[in-house]
């Protein structure tokens, strides 16, 4: 394998092994640093600076942050591929946003396929249009967010615009493998049933997708924010409760949809 490729650096924060979420099978999650969004409700909060942080846990100060070689993270990518090949998984980069580490990212994903080893991505989607060209040879399944069809509203809650993240969402449905689209159920933002058939409705109109998940808002990243001594910007907003969630998920099954809670 190229030795250039191996000994590309990113930076990532976390490499989470055995997941069972994120994509098929069982899967190796990297968690790379940075994030040009800043959603409200974002559980990893401290996925969104590049820069390495110091966060409170309990008595205890975790660093957030570190540098390694696309040849480290395969490492540990390696040790689970009998798991891979028995369950149809393999490795899914999550964040944060692993658009905005192009190089690293694309490497990683490429070293993967070298090996066999089947390749998705979580992203925003919030990207150039080049950037998102790179990485369509060396994916499998993107599993992108659509969080809101009101550019307005959209940039209120997460300080960018969609209209590039819809264009990507077209790109990547005319040229990837696969393309789900997710939702993330937030109360206050989109979790009524016009915007959520506006984004459903979307959905159906991009070639080869068929796959719709909604993710309920939860409060689980609250402690990070003040680990990180910074505020929690959802209050005390309760989830949505698993009627409502239903409900949703109806309307999104009106458009032809294969519906799914969770993703």
């Amino acid at each position: 394998m190229n030795e250039a490729l191996l000994n590309t650096v990113g930076r990532i924060f976390d490499i989470q092994r055995f997941s069972t979420h994120d994509g098929p099978g069982i899967r190796t999650l990297v968690f790379l640093k940075g994030c040009a969004l800043r959603c409200r409700w974002c559980c990893n909060p401290e996925s969104q600076s590049y820069e390495i942080q110091q966060m409170k846990q309990g008595d205890k100060i975790k660093t957030v942050g570190r540098d390694v070689t696309v040849k480290e993270v395969l490492e540990t990518v390696l040790k689970d591929r009998p798991y891979y090949r028995r369950s149809g998984g393999g490795v899914t980069l999550s964040g944060g946003e692993s658009l905005l580490q192009p190089d690293f990212a694309v490497a990683l994903l490429e070293a993967c396929h070298q090996n066999g080893i089947n390749t998705a991505i979580e992203t925003t989607g919030f990207a150039s249009a080049e950037v998102i060209e790179r990485f369509i040879p060396h994916l499998d399944l993107f599993l992108m967010d659509i969080k809101h069809m009101n550019s307005r509203k959209h940039e209120e809650f997460t300080t960018k615009p969609n209209e590039r993240i819809l264009e990507n969402a077209r790109l990547i449905a005319s040229k990837a493998p696969k393309l789900i689209i997710r939702v993330p159920v937030i109360p206050g933002f989109n979790d009524t049933a016009e915007e959520i058939d506006a984004i459903a409705s979307f959905a159906a109109s991009l070639p080869n997708v068929n796959e719709f998940h909604l993710l309920p808002y939860h409060r689980m990243g609250k402690d990070k924010y003040d680990g990180l001594n910074r505020p929690y910007l959802m209050g005390d907003v309760p989830p949505p409760t698993a009627e409502h969630m239903e409900q949703l998920l109806k309307i999104a099954e009106r458009h032809g949809l294969i519906t799914k809670l969770g993703g």
